[in-house]
């Protein structure tokens, strides 16, 4: 077996300079300790938590103190109509929870529009880092346009969106605005929630269907995703996800493939509405 290429697997979080394995670990569908250990063992140190006390934070907390360096947390506060000071109040509860006296990676979440992140909760967000209690500050948004316009800005250190063979408008309204200020780049869903996994109505009864594998590889293999967040529902999930690493980057002809029925995963979707 060739060696796995290590810029495939690890990278610098932008301008953060944290360095990530590039396949993070997501508490959304709650991994079990064996998981979380497991993730850890294979060299994944970027998780993801937004609050509920799960095995993941549980863990972390045993690590917390002289292994603290071992892991890099993102989490952040939904936007429910937040404030500043929610904002400080959510932080301080993630921080008690995971008894740190930092998080690395503190975000805004749920933005679906400019309104939900106005200037004010942009400068809080600013002030948490100043203080020292977050190394680096963002937000998790579905308006790729927005992003694109904060990202050319400068105004985050870190963005968390959509990408996947079926999501592709990153590559036009985010990607492109990057090089300036070097935000990380944190994407989720690289399977569509499940649905690039299933053939979709009119692909052929006998054609190609990915793996999460291959999802999981085409997000990676375009340098913009720094981290792409995974959320295996069973150990044997996330094991079958870091084998496929050792793949490396898809070739041209995987990547056609993938585009496409990406489209049709997408059109399909476009016939149901």
């Amino acid at each position: 077996m060739l060696p796995i290429d290590p810029s495939f697997t690890h990278a610098t979080l932008g301008k953060t300079g944290i360095p990530v394995h590039r396949l993070g670990l997501s508490a959304s569908v709650r991994p079990s300790t064996r998981c979380v250990h497991r993730a850890l063992d294979a060299g994944v140190n970027f998780f993801f938590g937004y609050g509920i006390d799960t095995q993941l934070f549980r863990v972390l907390r045993e690590l917390s103190g002289s292994e603290r360096e071992r892991y890099v947390v993102a989490t952040g506060a939904y936007n429910l109509g937040f404030t500043h000071t929610s904002l400080r109040k959510t932080l301080e509860s993630r921080l008690r929870q995971l008894r740190t006296d930092y998080i690395d990676v503190f975000m805004l979440l749920g933005v679906l529009k400019p309104a939900h992140f106005p200037v004010p909760l942009r400068e809080a967000l600013a002030r948490l880092r100043e203080e020292g209690k977050v190394r680096a500050v963002g937000i998790s948004c579905h308006d790729r346009a927005f992003v694109g316009r904060l990202a050319a800005e400068g105004a985050l250190d870190v963005v968390m969106m959509r990408y996947n063979a079926a999501h592709r408008g990153a590559e036009e309204e985010i990607f492109p605005h990057l090089e300036r200020h070097d935000p990380g780049v944190v994407s989720y869903t690289a399977t569509r929630w499940g649905r690039l996994m299933k053939r979709p109505r009119h692909w052929k009864a006998d054609a190609r269907v990915p793996t999460a594998g291959l999802c999981y590889r085409f997000v990676l293999s375009n340098p913009h995703v720094h981290v792409c967040l995974t959320a295996p529902a069973t150990l044997a999930q996330f094991e079958e996800n870091l084998a496929a690493l050792e793949a490396g980057p898809l070739d041209e002809d995987e990547r056609r493939f993938m585009r496409a029925f990406g489209d049709e995963v997408e059109s399909a979707k476009r016939w149901f509405m």
